[in-house]
């Protein structure tokens, strides 16, 4: 899948103090990867957050890779 990060996914030091949400909604991405850590399913997800789509869940997925990918997590396992 072709999924660009920044089609679903802001950052707006203006909507919840910056963190990153998901477009067009004030839904911080941290709320929804917790959630999917917690055993949670992405159906689950789904009706828990009606505004957002599939598609929403796999850019949230893609950012927390890349945010790894580039050592930003590197702090939380050392």
């Amino acid at each position: 899948m072709n999924l660009r990060i920044a089609d679903y996914l802001s950052v707006n030091r203006d909507v919840c103090g910056g963190d990153p949400c998901f477009k067009g909604t004030r839904i911080m991405v941290h709320l929804v990867l917790e959630t999917l850590a917690a055993d949670e399913s992405i159906d689950d997800v789904l009706k828990d957050y009606p505004a957002l789509t599939r598609a929403h869940i796999q850019a949230a997925l893609m950012y927390a890779a890349k945010a790894v990918e580039m050592g930003k997590l590197a702090a939380l396992v050392q």
